[in-house]
C-alpha cells in the first residue's frame, strides 16, 4: 500500500491530479502573499515612511536568498517524483536528505557572505541614512534562518512528489497564521516595532520547518539516514537541476526593475497603477503560480514510469486547466474592476492600468502560466537549462524591446501591453521546446527500456 500512494500520479485521471493539486497548492501561495500584506500594513500603521522603505530593501535581498531556496526545492523535488514514479521509494529518500543537506551548507556560505557585503549591497540597492539602518537591524534577524528555511522549501517540495499538496499547504498556513498572530503582539503590544515584524516571520519559520519535518517523517518516511557516500553520488544530478532553476528564479526580479525603470518615466501615477496590479497578479494568480509547482511531481512521476504518453497528456491538461481559470478569472475581474479601483483610490494612469489589467491583460496572464508549465516539464524531464533560458530570454529579450515599443504608441498602457506580447512570443517558444523535448523522450536521465518495460508492468499489475 504504501509503494502504491508514494506514486499515485502514474495512474487515475490527470486532469483531476493537475486540478487538485493546483487548487491546493494555490492556497497556500496565496496566504504567503496576504500575510507578506498584512505584515507590511502593519509597519505602515506605525506612521514612519523609512520603515515601509527599509522593509522593501531587505524584501529585494531576502528576495534573492529566497530564489536559491526555490531552486534547491525544485531540485528536490523533481528528483524525489522521478524516484517514486520508478519505484524507487528508498533513492527518493536518498535525494530528499541529500538535497537538505547540500541546501543547509550552502545556505551557510549564502548567509556568511550576504552579512559581510550586507552594508555595499545595501547602498548599491540605494539605501542610505535612517532607511539603510533600519534595513539592516531588520535583515539581520531575519537573514540567519536562510539555512532553515531551505529545508522548509524543499520539505514542502517532497511533500508535493509525493501528491500531498493539502499537508504542503497546511505548512504553509500555519506558518501564515504564527506571522499574522504574533506580528500584532509584537510590533505593537510589545512595541518591538521593525524588529518585531524580523521576530514574527522568524517564529513563522521555525514554526515551518518543525511541521515540514514532521510530516515528512511520520506521514511518508520520506528522509534517509545522513550518508556521505550517497551525498556524494547525488551532487551531480542535484547541481544539474539547481544551479539552472536558481537561475531561471533571478530573472524574474531583473524583468521587474526593466519594467518599473520604463514605467516610471511616466510619473507617479503611473507607478502607483504598478504597484496596484503587483499586488493583485499573485493573489488572483495564484493557481496558475501553484501550477509550476503541481505539475512537476505529476511529470517527473510518469518519466520515471517511463510512461511518456502520461507525460504529454499532463502538459496538455495542465495548458487546458490554465486556460479555463483564467478566463473564470479574467470574467471575475472585469466585473469588479470598478470596485478595485475605488478600493485603491486610483486615479489617472493608475486608474487605466488598473482597467486595462483587468480586461486584456488578465487574458494574457495565459501566456505566462504556458512559460510556468513549460518550465517545471523542462526541469522533471532532464533539460533543467531549457527553464533558465526561457526565463532569462522572457525577462530581457521579451521584455525590453518590446516595452520601448508599446510605450512610444500608446505610453504607460503601451509598456504592459508590450510585456504581455513578448510573453506570448516566449510562449510559443517555451511549447515548441517541451514538444521537442518529449519527442526526444526526455533528457539523459531517463529509464533504460528495461526499467522502462517493469515500472509499465507494474503499473499493469495494480490496475487491473
Amino acid at each position: 500500500m504504501a509503494d502504491k500512494s508514494s506514486a499515485q500520479f502514474v495512474t487515475g485521471s490527470l486532469m483531476r491530479h493537475v486540478a487538485v493539486m493546483s487548487l491546493t497548492s494555490s492556497v497556500g501561495i496565496m496566504a504567503i502573499f496576504i500575510v507578506d500584506f498584512v505584515d507590511l500594513l502593519f509597519i505602515s500603521m506605525l506612521g514612519n515612511a523609512s520603515l515601509a522603505a527599509a522593509v522593501g530593501y531587505a524584501g529585494i535581498i531576502l528576495f534573492f536568498t529566497n530564489s536559491i531556496n526555490m531552486g534547491l526545492s525544485i531540485a528536490a523535488g523533481t528528483l524525489v517524483a522521478k524516484s517514486l514514479g520508478a519505484e524507487q521509494k528508498s533513492e527518493a529518500r536518498e535525494y530528499a536528505t541529500s538535497v537538505m543537506l547540500i541546501g543547509f551548507i550552502f545556505c551557510l556560505f549564502i548567509l556568511a557572505a550576504a552579512f559581510y557585503f550586507l552594508d555595499p549591497i545595501l547602498s548599491l540597492l540605494g539605501a542610505e541614512g535612517e532607511v539603510k539602518t533600519l534595513a539592516t537591524s531588520y535583515i539581520r534577524i531575519i537573514l540567519p534562518t536562510m539555512p532553515l528555511a531551505s529545508i522548509a522549501f524543499i520539505g514542502m517540495a517532497v511533500l508535493r512528489s509525493y501528491g500531498d499538496a493539502k499537508r504542503s499547504m497546511y505548512v504553509t498556513l500555519a506558518g501564515g497564521a504564527v506571522n499574522a498572530m504574533l506580528d500584532p503582539l509584537l510590533i505593537f503590544t510589545l512595541d518591538f516595532g521593525l524588529e518585531g515584524a524580523a521576530m514574527a516571520s522568524v517564529a513563522a519559520r521555525i514554526t515551518m520547518v518543525a511541521i515540514t519535518m514532521f510530516l515528512l517523517v511520520k506521514t511518508h518516511n520520506a528522509i534517509a539516514r545522513i550518508n556521505l557516500a550517497s551525498l556524494a553520488r547525488h551532487l551531480k544530478p542535484i547541481t544539474a537541476i539547481l544551479i539552472p532553476a536558481i537561475l531561471a528564479n533571478i530573472a524574474t526580479p531583473v524583468g521587474s526593475a526593466i519594467m518599473m525603470r520604463e514605467m516610471a518615466k511616466f510619473g507617479t501615477d503611473a507607478v502607483a497603477g504598478m504597484a496596484i496590479i503587483g499586488r493583485m497578479t499573485p493573489v488572483a494568480f495564484s493557481v496558475v503560480f501553484a501550477l509550476s509547482g503541481s505539475i512537476g511531481p505529476i511529470v517527473g512521476q510518469n518519466f520515471g514510469a517511463g510512461n511518456m504518453a502520461r507525460v504529454r497528456t499532463a502538459f496538455i491538461d495542465a495548458i487546458k486547466f490554465t486556460f479555463v481559470y483564467i478566463i473564470l478569472v479574467a470574467i471575475i475581474l472585469y466585473f469588479t474592476r470598478d470596485y478595485i479601483i475605488a478600493l485603491f483610490a486610483a486615479t489617472g494612469i493608475a486608474a487605466e492600468l488598473v482597467i486595462l489589467f483587468c480586461g486584456i491583460l488578465a487574458l494574457a496572464f495565459f501566456f505566462n502560466g504556458v512559460i510556468f508549465i513549460a518550465n517545471a516539464c523542462f526541469n522533471n524531464l532532464g533539460h533543467p537549462i531549457y527553464s533558465t533560458y526561457v526565463n532569462w530570454g522572457k525577462n530581457t529579450l521579451g521584455t525590453l524591446p518590446f516595452i520601448l515599443i508599446g510605450a512610444s504608441l500608446w505610453g504607460a498602457t503601451g509598456v504592459l501591453l508590450g510585456q504581455a506580447l513578448g510573453a506570448l512570443v516566449f510562449a510559443i517558444i517555451a511549447i515548441w521546446l517541451t514538444i521537442k523535448v518529449m519527442n526526444q523522450g526526455g533528457g539523459t536521465q531517463k529509464p533504460t527500456e528495461f526499467q522502462q518495460h517493469q515500472r509499465l508492468h507494474t503499473v499493469h499489475n495494480r490496475t487491473h
